[in-house]
């Protein structure tokens, strides 16, 4: 039986990863910060499907934590044959107003966490003879967005460093597949959590489901494809990027966010 790790496992897209790989037959390692959401997510999973949990609770914006979690699989002896580096984390609003520290670790999450669990696993992989890698990237990566210009930043890098090594693990024989997953808009909390800043108002017709993304990303990943993006519509306006500057784009992408950001009302003790 295959077993996949499956980071920000608690919710979102995350979560469906886990119900999706659990239906398919996967044991599956679940990581966030939260011990107790996990511990219930698999005990379900594992009275429903049969499959065996593992629970890690582990905050990726913290030194060495990429490491910490890689340890903790040795030590309980788990084979990972499928890394999900789903764990995000997201901030709008202008950048000189929003929380440095917020920032920090957003890019320690989106970038640091994801490419040092990735030279771990990866490598073990490698030494077995083959695995799968899924980072989540995001629509956001192929332009640059103000309001989100930090986010969008941090998921271009994830979709350049996971586009170049799906080459450079496939050109050396590893066995290893890695792929960039670039959702557009997705129904999870992500869209309207107050701890992020302002909120994106964005018609429901633009949502994909969490449940759908996350099995467009599984099944491209084990197909062994470099990249997809989940949706006709994402799929029609990352390529429209090709055709303008990175300015041009920053513009129509910063009035879009202008226009459509709204800020969460003050609570007053």
């Amino acid at each position: 039986m295959s077993t996949a790790l499956v980071t920000g496992a608690s919710d979102g897209i995350g979560l469906q990863f886990c119900r999706i790989l659990a239906d398919r037959g996967y044991d599956l390692i679940l990581v966030a910060r939260r011990k107790d959401k996990l511990d219930d997510i698999g005990k379900n999973l594992t009275a429903a499907k049969g499959i065996t949990c593992t629970v890690i609770s582990a905050d990726l914006s913290k030194p060495q934590a990429a490491q910490k979690l890689f340890q903790a699989t040795q030590k309980k002896n788990l084979q990972v044959d499928l890394l999900i580096n789903n764990a995000g984390l997201l901030h709008n609003g202008l950048f000189t107003e929003l929380d440095l520290g917020a920032q920090e670790n957003m890019i320690r999450v989106n970038m640091l966490a994801l490419t040092s669990l990735t030279h771990l696993f990866a490598n073990d992989m490698a030494g077995r003879g083959g695995g799968h890698i899924l980072n989540l990237a995001s629509l956001a990566a192929w332009t640059p967005i103000p309001s989100q210009n930090v986010y969008a930043a941090t998921k271009a890098y994830v979709l350049s460093f996971t586009q170049a090594l799906h080459n450079e693990l496939k050109a050396a024989g590893t066995g290893v597949v890695v792929t960039a997953l670039c959702p557009g808009y997705t129904a999870t909390k992500m869209m309207d959590n107050p701890d992020q800043g302002g909120k994106l108002m964005i018609p429901d017709g633009l949502m994909q489901s969490a449940e759908e993304v996350a099995r467009q990303g599984i099944n491209a990943c084990l197909a062994g494809k470099p990249t997809l993006i989940p949706g006709f519509s994402n799929r029609m306006t990352a390529w429209m990027t090709r055709l303008f500057s990175k300015m041009t784009l920053a513009r129509i992408a910063g009035s879009f966010y202008r226009k459509n950001m709204r800020q969460y009302p003050q609570i007053r003790g």
